[in-house]
């Protein structure tokens, strides 16, 4: 990662802490990260984990992949320098997403472990949980909804994670996920999860 750049700033202490931010919006901030090769179910597991979370009154938020592109990370392609600066910049804002009481939930690809792990050293220990889709390429490119992997195995998208760029499985996941579970029984699986982890009362 590059060295700051600016110069002559302070960081400046807030006067309410993260405790005194959740008590106000009576839940706990955490981040959800959510990885996995592309049409693992990511997104779609994510958003529906935030209906049910939302139905039983939790305010959360779900940062996508793609429509993060569309906006914040609108500069970045997909070199292995821009995919490490698109998982910085994201793990900072789902960082200050928890911070202010918010279950944060991030759907990236996010293929490579040094990054995740720079993602979760900017949450506190008991609020970041990796979300694994341990679904197979075979299976992901059966799904295929964008016909991505089509176009890589075509050579038209040079450096697909998966087919010409590496993905860094999670080594001790909190949660994994796989093709044996629907889209309904995962986001189930995710809701026990956070009940276990003291997250949902």
């Amino acid at each position: 990662m590059e060295r700051q750049k600016a110069t002559n700033i302070t960081w400046h202490g807030a006067n309410v802490t993260q405790e005194e931010r959740e008590g106000a919006v009576g839940q706990k901030g955490c981040v959800l990260w959510y990885t996995g090769l592309s049409a693992s179910g990511k997104s779609t597991v994510a958003r529906r984990v935030e209906q049910l979370l939302l139905e039983r009154g939790v305010f959360t938020y779900v940062l996508d992949g793609d429509n993060v592109r569309h906006g914040l990370n609108k500069d970045l392609g997909f070199s292995p320098k821009d995919r490490e600066e698109n998982i910085r910049r994201i793990g900072e804002v789902a960082a200050l997403f928890a911070d202010a009481g918010v279950v944060a939930m991030t759907a990236f690809i996010s293929p490579y472990r040094a990054d995740r792990d720079l993602a979760r050293s900017k949450v506190r220990p008991d609020r970041f949980f990796e979300i694994f889709m341990d679904i197979p390429v075979e299976v992901c490119e059966t799904r295929d909804p964008k016909g991505l992997y089509q176009k890589a195995r075509e050579g038209k998208i040079p450096e697909f994670t998966g087919i010409s760029a590496p993905y860094e499985a999670p080594l001790a996941p909190e949660l994994r996920l796989t093709a044996s579970l629907d889209v309904e029984a995962s986001a189930r699986a995710v809701l026990v999860f956070l009940e276990e982890k003291g997250v949902l009362q």
